[in-house]
């Protein structure tokens, strides 16, 4: 029996797996601020089902030992699964662009503490 969806997270985990079957995710936990989003810590998982629901994928992040309070998830390839090499050398390489370009969270599926939906905005000094 499938878990009922509470969370933008789990419409999200449901429509991506029912668009492509199994995948892989690249995840990135960040600490929001008023004025800013900190990266935290990354990691990539594969995807074989549609029944996570927030309420584990919370208890996997805080077992990181990261204060996190929002959390980002970017499909590592648009056809399914990779392979953990290649999963690797793509969450090196998000990482790297995020560090330059927080934006870039907008591209993925971001996510609040609670598992609401996100977007990051510039904000313009004045």
């Amino acid at each position: 029996m499938t878990a009922a969806r509470a969370t933008d997270f789990d419409d999200w985990l449901v429509q991506t797996f029912g668009r492509v079957g199994a995948f892989s995710v690249l995840i990135v936990l960040v600490e929001i601020d008023e004025t800013s989003v900190a990266l935290l810590c990354s990691s990539y998982l594969h995807v074989i089902a549609d029944e996570t629901r927030w309420t584990d994928m919370t208890r996997l992040f805080d077992g990181s030992g990261a204060a996190w309070n929002g959390a980002a998830f970017f499909e590592a390839d648009q056809a399914g699964l990779v392979a953990d090499a290649v999963a690797r050398q793509r969450l090196t390489s998000l990482t790297r662009h995020l560090e330059k370009d927080r934006s870039i969270l907008n591209e993925g599926a971001f996510f609040d503490a609670r598992g609401l939906r996100l977007n990051v905005e510039e904000i313009i000094a004045r």
